[in-house]
C-alpha cells in the first residue's frame, strides 16, 4: 500500500486528490495539511511514502517545508512531490533543489497523477531527465554566470563519475548514458548511484541541479 500525505491549503483541491487516490486499491491517503508547518510535523508522525506538496501555503510554504523533511535523515524514504499551477514556475526549481523528487501540474490528467505517485513511492524519478534538464535550464540561463557551488564535491568523483554526472545534467537517461559510453545499461545506472551517494543528493533531479550549479553544464553559455 502506497501511503500519501497531501498538502495544500486549498481544501476543495485535496478532497479532489484524495477522492482521487483512495478510489486506487494500492494507494492510501494518510493525512491532509493545510500548510507547511502541519506537512512537516505530520511527514515526522505518519512516514508517508509521498507527499503531494503545494508551493504557495499561508506561513510556512511549500518550499520551506520540502528542505525541512528532505533534511531530516529519519525521513529519507519520504518521496515530495511539489504541486504547480504552471509547468516552468521559479520556485519549482528552488524546490527540486531542495529536495523535491519532482513536480505536478495542478491540472495533470487523473491516470498521470496515479502514474506520478506509483513511480515516485517505488524510488524512480518522476521526471525524465529532459523535462528536468529544461524546467532548470530555463532558470540557469537566466543567470549572469554559471555557479560554482558543490564544486567542493565534485572533488570526491572519479573522471567517470564526473563525465556521468555531466551526461545526467545533459538530460540524458541511463539507457542513453550506456550508449554514449559504450557500457551496460546497469554501469551506466550504478555510476549515477555512487555519484548521487558520494554528493549527498536524494535523487536524479537533484543531480540535474547540481550538474547547473558546478557548471558542468551551462545552458546560454558552451555546453
Amino acid at each position: 500500500m502506497i501511503r500519501v500525505l497531501l498538502a495544500d491549503d486549498q481544501v476543495l483541491v485535496r478532497a479532489g486528490f484524495r477522492a482521487l487516490l483512495d478510489a486506487q486499491a494500492d494507494i492510501e491517503v494518510v493525512g491532509e495539511a493545510a500548510d507547511g508547518a502541519a506537512a512537516v510535523a505530520m511527514a515526522a508522525d505518519l512516514r508517508p511514502d509521498v507527499v503531494l506538496m503545494d508551493i504557495r501555503m499561508p506561513g510556512l510554504d511549500g518550499l520551506e517545508a520540502t528542505r525541512q523533511i528532505s533534511a531530516r535523515p529519519e525521513l529519507a524514504e519520504v518521496r515530495v512531490v511539489v504541486l504547480t499551477t504552471f509547468e516552468l514556475d521559479e520556485y519549482v526549481f528552488e524546490a527540486l533543489r531542495g529536495g523535491a523528487a519532482g513536480f505536478l501540474v495542478k491540472d495533470t490528467e487523473p491516470a498521470d497523477l496515479l502514474r506520478a505517485v506509483r513511480v515516485v513511492a517505488g524510488g524512480d524519478a518522476l521526471l525524465s531527465p529532459g523535462v528536468t534538464r529544461r524546467l532548470i535550464g530555463e532558470f540557469a540561463a537566466r543567470s549572469k554566470a554559471p555557479g560554482r557551488a558543490g564544486t567542493a564535491g565534485l572533488d570526491l568523483l572519479t573522471e567517470r563519475e564526473r563525465e556521468v554526472l555531466t551526461l545526467v545534467g545533459m538530460g540524458l537517461s541511463n539507457d542513453e548514458i550506456a550508449r554514449r559510453l559504450v557500457v551496460s545499461p546497469l554501469t551506466a545506472k550504478t555510476h549515477v548511484s555512487r555519484a548521487m551517494v558520494k554528493l549527498g543528493v536524494r535523487d536524479r533531479a537533484q543531480l540535474v541541479v547540481l550538474a547547473y550549479e558546478s557548471g558542468l553544464v551551462r545552458p546560454g553559455w558552451l555546453g
